[in-house]
């Protein structure tokens, strides 16, 4: 009777009507305070031992970088992913070179764009040459005034802004590209061919001679020797 009352003191007994519940109090020191030796592991100390070294395993293979059981593991570079990488570094060549054509290509047809619109103005302004010099010897004549001198003066700046430009003065030296000589003189007055009259205005659009200007050229001539003093040969003369 002893032994299963010692044996039941652990147990929570319930209270009765009136009493106080019965406060229990478990001894949970690993040494006996007695014997001084380590008690045995109760169960739960097991189980809590168990999940303490688990858990100090786990805590390891992270430290040495191995993933933790359930843990999303980093994908590995294989074989596969170099190849796709290849694929995509040449698709990139690829892109940029065709980028690179586009837009030469885009500088190509610009370029030959504002090639064919010059072309056509200076085909314009090549058909009304005519017409300016036609305006040119009104205007040396004095008949050019007026509502008439207006217009004149319209048509000029229009094709000058458009980029038409004469040239063709007197006192240029002369040049055969851009000069075509009607006329020749020789003069010691000048150091070398030079323009000494324009009988027609050249003009140019852009780079591009649309009339070489109708000139006439004076070359250099040496002065002649001058002639022997008459006071020189009436001394020989006399002393003869």
């Amino acid at each position: 009777m002893t032994s299963e009352s010692s044996g039941n003191s652990d147990r929570q007994q319930p209270p009765q009507d009136g009493e106080q519940e019965p406060v229990v109090v478990r001894d949970r020191r690993r040494i006996d305070p007695q014997t001084g030796e380590p008690r045995a592991a109760t169960e739960q100390g097991q189980v809590a031992e168990s999940m303490s070294g688990t858990l100090d395993e786990e805590l390891a293979k992270v430290a040495e970088g191995t993933s933790v059981e359930g843990a999303p593991e980093e994908p590995e570079v294989d074989g596969a992913d170099a190849g796709l990488q290849k694929q995509v570094d040449e698709l990139t060549e690829d892109l940029k070179r065709v980028t690179a054509e586009y837009a030469n290509y885009r500088r190509r047809v610009e370029r030959d764009r504002e090639s064919v619109v010059n072309a056509a103005k200076a085909s314009v302004a090549g058909d009304l040459l005519t017409v300016l010099d036609d305006l040119e010897r009104a205007e040396s004549h004095g008949d050019l005034t007026g509502a008439f001198k207006a217009v004149a003066d319209k048509l000029t700046g229009s094709l000058t802004n458009a980029g038409l430009e004469p040239f063709g003065t007197e006192g240029d030296e002369f040049d055969p590209s851009v000069h075509e000589a009607v006329q020749h003189d020789t003069s010691p007055e000048v150091s070398g061919p030079t323009v000494t009259t324009v009988l027609r205005r050249g003009y140019r659009f852009g780079d591009r001679v649309l009339r070489p200007a109708m000139v006439a050229v004076t070359d250099h001539e040496p002065a002649a020797a001058a002639p022997p003093e008459s006071g020189a040969e009436t001394g020989e003369d006399t002393a003869q």
